[in-house]
């Protein structure tokens, strides 16, 4: 019996699994998106750092899995959801550190932590930044595009901007330097976002 509770403590997510977990909590298009797009950047900044590109993956997929069914318990929902399919303690925190300050009161330590924390709000920035362009295609979006609907401060209002700052400054990262980073892995997954452009 032991044997059997510690094989299931020790279940590592794949990313099918965690995919599942996606279709079946979030049926907005524009959410769904959302997660594909920090699941990129998230895999991005995992193989720049020589980290575990799956976990990292993974964990920024679902990290907003609980956002459509209890708003209201924003990352308490998904620790529940996590738990149940047996997922590791470090990948639950994880999740709960991208609402640091607004939802929860987990501090972002480790560099996924730090990382997920950064890039979450501005992968939404870089998605409106690209809808505003005549292509709608984030292949066309330069960081100075980004930098500049940055400082329009009714645009994409919902983006928490102070918080992009802090986790930059996390990582001890120049706001130019995170815009790249999290731009170029958006951009390699245009398709699948639905912003490589209109004909």
């Amino acid at each position: 019996m032991s044997i059997i509770i510690k094989c299931m403590q020790n279940h590592i997510p794949t990313r099918s699994e965690a995919f599942e977990l996606v279709k079946q909590y979030i049926k907005t298009e524009s959410l769904i998106n959302h997660a594909l797009a920090v699941e990129a950047v998230m895999r991005y900044y995992a193989q720049l750092h020589g980290q575990d590109v799956e976990k990292w993956g993974v964990i920024g997929l679902v990290h907003d899995l609980d956002w459509e069914v209890e708003p209201e318990r924003h990352t308490l929902k998904t620790r529940e959801i996590l738990e149940a399919a047996n997922w590791p303690e470090d990948y639950i925190r994880a999740v709960e550190s991208h609402a640091f300050g607004s939802c929860t009161e987990v501090v972002p330590l480790s560099l996924l932590e730090k990382t997920l924390y950064a890039i979450d709000e501005l992968t939404g920035l870089i998605t409106a930044t690209a809808l505003v362009r005549p292509s709608k295609s984030i292949m066309d979006v330069k960081v100075k595009s980004v930098k500049r609907t940055w400082k329009t401060k009714n645009f994409a209002a919902g983006c928490h901007r102070e918080t992009i700052e802090k986790g930059a400054e996390m990582l001890g990262l120049e706001r130019g330097e995170l815009i790249e980073g999290t731009l170029t892995a958006m951009q390699g997954i245009a398709e699948e976002l639905g912003l490589k452009g209109v004909d």
